[in-house]
C-alpha cells in the first residue's frame, strides 16, 4: 500500500487499539493487490439511545488502478457486529474477496488486451 490507511471515527472517540487493529488488516490487503493506492476506513458506533442490537457500521474504501472499491458493512443486520473487532474483521476480509475478484477479472482482461475499468 502506497500511503497508511485513513480512519475516521463517527459516534465515538478515536481508539488506538481499533486504529491498530485496521491498519494490520489493511497491510494484509496487499497480499490480494500489491498496487492498492489508498485505503480509506469509516467505523461508526450505534445510536446511543438503543440498549440492544447495536450495530457497528464499518466502510473500507480501497482505491486502486483504474477504479475504487468500497466495501459497506452498515446495512447488515449481524448481531456480531455488536463487537467492533468482529465488525472490522469481517469488512476487511470482504474486501479482500473483493480484491481478488478484482484482480482476476483484471488479468482476464489483460490477456484479451481489453483495458480494465472497476465495477
Amino acid at each position: 500500500m502506497k500511503l497508511p490507511p485513513q480512519v475516521t471515527f463517527k459516534g465515538m472517540d478515536a481508539s488506538a487499539a481499533i486504529e491498530t487493529r485496521i491498519q494490520q488488516s489493511a497491510r494484509k490487503l496487499d497480499r490480494f493487490n500489491d498496487h492498492i493506492l489508498s485505503c480509506r476506513v469509516v467505523v461508526e458506533a450505534p445510536h446511543r439511545h438503543h440498549h440492544k442490537g447495536n450495530i457497528y457500521h464499518v466502510i473500507v474504501d480501497v482505491t486502486v488502478p483504474g477504479g475504487e472499491i468500497v466495501v459497506n458493512r452498515s446495512g447488515e443486520r449481524n448481531h456480531a457486529h455488536e463487537d467492533v473487532h468482529v465488525a472490522i474483521r469481517d469488512a476487511f476480509a470482504a474486501m479482500a474477496h473483493r480484491l481478488e475478484d478484482y484482480a482476476r477479472r483484471q488479468r482476464g482482461k489483460q490477456q484479451l488486451g481489453v483495458s480494465f475499468e472497476a465495477g
